[in-house]
């Protein structure tokens, strides 16, 4: 079988601040042009917390059409801080920064989980935008 030129899935956040530094990101991995993209609010966090079960398949469904299409070996995810799903998913909790953590390695674990059992040959790679545009691999 002739190897794919795609490479990946995109999970990454609608929040308008982060767009241009995932871009940027996948500009310097070499991956414009060689990636699907799934962008839903909270990005990992929208696809594995209760608060929006409604959208978990929505993600799976779109994840398989990619790997049957484009052949793609990997799921590259970008969470960011200071996120509103991960405060609409913290409830009526005070919303810390040790919260809003634990709610991305929650969301992150889970995620690494379910694609593990659905998909074993998927590679993830899981990364947390800071605010000062950083990107921390976890």
């Amino acid at each position: 079988m002739k190897k794919s030129k795609f490479k990946a899935m995109v999970l990454s956040c609608i929040d308008p601040r982060f767009q241009h530094i995932v871009h940027n990101h996948l500009l310097k991995k070499k991956l414009i042009g060689k990636y699907s993209a799934f962008t839903i609010a909270g990005a990992a966090v929208g696809v594995t917390h209760n608060k929006f079960k409604q959208w978990h398949k929505t993600f799976y469904d779109n994840l398989e059409t990619s790997i049957q299409l484009h052949k793609i070996e990997k799921l590259i995810i970008i969470n960011h801080k200071d996120c509103g799903a991960a405060k609409i998913a913290n409830g009526k909790k005070e919303f810390t920064s040790a919260n809003e953590k634990k709610i991305h390695k929650e969301s992150f674990s889970k995620i690494k989980k379910q694609i593990k059992k659905k998909f074993p040959k998927l590679k993830v790679e899981l990364n947390l935008i800071s605010l000062d545009s950083k990107i921390t691999k976890f």
